[in-house]
This record gives structure tokens, C-alpha cells and sequence, in this order.
């Protein structure tokens, strides 16, 4: 059975774990993406992005490799990557259809009986989101932790279904934009609402785990389903904040009266009043 537990790997020179510096980068470029500093199609060059960030080139390829991986990003025939026009159709959508096909998961793991082994191993990594949550701040290492062992847990309830099919259309799923499972948490991470929406999703973890070990599909579903549309509260409560000086990018809802298709990455930011 695979641990839960996350690397603690040490960049190099300054100390700072790779995986802190990593979840710097991260959150800054995706940041710059949001809000335009890095427009739609424009090809990321990675030096530039090392000076501008200030970031070793490793957690900063790290960085990129995820954003791709997160739909924010397209890879490049020839090499490099290029920012992806997206709209909040697209995004609305794909939280959707994810929150849709772990449900379905879930609802298979309970039906079909989950492995105990795996089930122990997803409640390993509650009982480290436990902890994680439980300190009385979230650091850059806190929030990667989170975040791995966040992942993880998404992982191991794809598993628990016993499909290949459902595993390669989660595989998908969670490359459209923000479908990510952990791709809303990076909103005002240090925020008492922000941890507020941290501790629910970690509840609506341990229920649904529950469920799944009780054979209740129907529920475990219902779950699931409800779980993805905390992203969607997020990322929209996120707009509608007025204190987002920290991370201005992440204004990344467009207002009601825009066209339906307006790309989100070439909606300017507003000004705060």
C-alpha cells in the first residue's frame, strides 16, 4: 500500500523545500494567467519567467508542467507552452462533469465493495488533511501538503470503482480548465473563509468515505456531486470579494452582463473600490 505521506525534497542553495517553492510559482503564474500578465496564446518563456518570479527553473517547470495539467496551459509541438483561451462556460462545465463522474465512482466503489486496502489508505490521507487543517495557519508547505494528499485522496476514490473507463475519463476530465479537484483551494489560502471552505470539503471527505464503506451508492453520489460545486462557491465568491489585492488574478468569474463566451483570460481585472 503506497503511504500518503509527502516528500520533503530541499531545493537547492536557499534551504526552501522544492515543493514550497513549487506552490509559490504556482500560485503566482497562475495568478499572471487570470489577469492577463500572461495573455491568451502568448508562449510562456520559461527564463523570462525565472527572472520575473525570482524562482529556480525547477519548481518553475514544476509549476508549468501543472498548469498544463490543469487546462490553464497548452503543451507546444516543438516544446514550451502556450496560454489557452477558455471561458466560464468552460469552466462551470467542467466542475461539473468531474463532480458527475466521481459520483459515478463513488457510487460504483459502494456498490461493488472498495478494497480495504484501499479504503485504509484514503483514510490515511484524511487523518494527514486532520492535521494539516488543524494548524492555526496555512504556509506555502502547509497548502502543498494539503494539496498532495488532497490529489491522493481524489485518486484512490477513482480506484475504489474498479473501472478502467471511469479512470480514463477522469484522467480527462481533470485536464479542462479548474476541473481540477484541487485547483479551487489556491484562493486566498491563509483566509479564515477560505479554511472554512477547506474544513467543509474535508467533511464532505469523510462522509463520503463513510458511505462507500456502508454500500450506501446513492448517497455517496450525492456527495460527490455536492463536493464539486464547493469549487464552483469558491472560485465565485472569489469574484465577488472586494479584499483580492493579494491575488487580484483571481477575479476570474466574469460579470453577469458579459457575452456568454467571453474568454476569462481577457477579462480585465476591476479596480477594487
Amino acid at each position: 500500500m503506497k503511504s500518503s505521506k509527502v516528500p520533503e525534497m530541499q531545493g537547492s542553495g536557499v534551504g526552501e523545500p522544492v515543493g514550497s517553492q513549487a506552490v509559490k510559482a504556482l500560485l503566482r503564474l497562475r495568478e499572471m494567467v487570470l489577469a492577463g500578465e500572461l495573455p491568451a496564446g502568448a508562449r510562456i518563456a520559461e527564463l523570462n519567467i525565472v527572472e520575473r518570479l525570482g524562482v529556480s527553473r525547477t519548481p518553475i517547470r514544476e509549476a508549468l508542467m501543472r498548469l498544463e495539467q490543469e487546462g490553464l496551459l497548452e503543451a507546444l509541438p516543438h516544446g514550451g507552452y502556450a496560454v489557452r483561451t477558455f471561458s466560464e462556460r468552460d469552466v462551470n462545465d467542467a466542475i461539473e462533469l468531474r463532480g458527475t463522474i466521481e459520483g459515478l465512482a463513488a457510487r460504483l466503489a459502494a456498490e461493488r465493495g472498495a478494497p480495504p486496502g484501499v479504503l485504509a489508505e484514503a483514510s490515511d490521507c484524511l487523518a494527514g488533511i486532520d492535521d494539516v487543517l488543524a494548524r492555526p495557519a496555512l504556509d506555502d508547505e502547509a497548502f502543498h501538503r494539503y494539496v498532495a494528499l488532497n490529489e491522493r485522496f481524489h485518486e484512490l476514490l477513482c480506484e475504489m470503482a474498479g473501472s478502467a473507463t471511469i479512470r480514463r475519463e477522469i484522467e480527462r476530465v481533470v485536464r479542462l480548465p479548474f476541473a481540477s479537484p484541487s485547483g479551487f483551494v489556491v484562493v486566498q489560502t491563509n483566509s479564515p473563509r477560505a479554511r472554512d471552505m477547506l474544513i467543509v470539503a474535508q467533511d464532505q471527505h469523510r462522509q463520503v468515505l463513510e458511505a462507500i464503506a456502508a454500500g450506501e451508492g446513492a448517497r455517496a453520489e450525492a456527495i460527490m456531486r455536492e463536493h464539486s460545486r464547493l469549487a464552483q462557491r469558491n472560485l465565485r465568491e472569489a469574484v465577488q470579494s472586494r479584499t483580492l489585492e493579494r491575488m487580484p488574478g483571481m477575479r476570474l468569474i466574469r460579470p453577469p452582463h458579459d457575452p456568454p463566451d467571453t474568454p476569462l483570460s481577457s477579462i480585465h481585472k476591476e479596480t477594487p473600490s
